[in-house]
């Protein structure tokens, strides 16, 4: 008798890697859920980030974000390592660039596995890596008149 995870939709599917983008339009958390979906995945795990009104105790008046030319090929090298990892069904990644305003989405992220302790897991390493490895760059300015630059890599 075969184990569970012998069964085709246990493994990683062929092609998982749906969508990776980098953005100077608005991000779609719709669009990256759609990417993600898949039948026999039993977990689908999103992460979401948005720009927040502070940062390391001073309020936020602006902030962009660029990004190299590498970025999306970056984005999706890291897509692929957790591919190779986790037994993904479906992986999608989006990141902005330009300027955003206090409640945007910066980043949109998702990942399908067959259940659900793999599609958290999956989306943490992918979010995770996408922010320590990915050639994108945050320029915040502060109400003081200060500014910093926060980098990916």
């Amino acid at each position: 008798m075969a184990s569970t995870h012998d069964h085709p939709g246990e493994q990683v599917a062929p092609d998982p890697v749906k969508l990776i983008a980098v953005r100077e339009t608005a991000l779609s958390v719709d669009e990256v859920f759609r990417a993600v979906g898949d039948d026999a995945a039993g977990g689908i795990a999103l992460f979401v980030g948005t720009v927040r009104n502070h940062d390391g105790g001073a309020d936020v008046d602006a902030l962009g974000y660029s990004c190299h030319p590498s970025a999306e090929e970056e984005m999706r090298r890291v897509a692929e390592k957790v591919v190779a990892e986790y037994p993904v069904r479906a992986l999608a990644a989006v990141h902005r660039v330009g300027d955003l305003k206090v409640g945007d989405l910066a980043v949109v992220v998702a990942v399908s596995c067959p259940h659900r302790a793999e599609a958290f897991e999956a989306c943490r390493r992918l979010i995770d890596d996408v922010k320590h490895e990915v050639p994108i760059w945050k320029h915040q300015t502060f109400s003081d008149g200060t500014e910093e630059w926060v980098g990916a890599c």
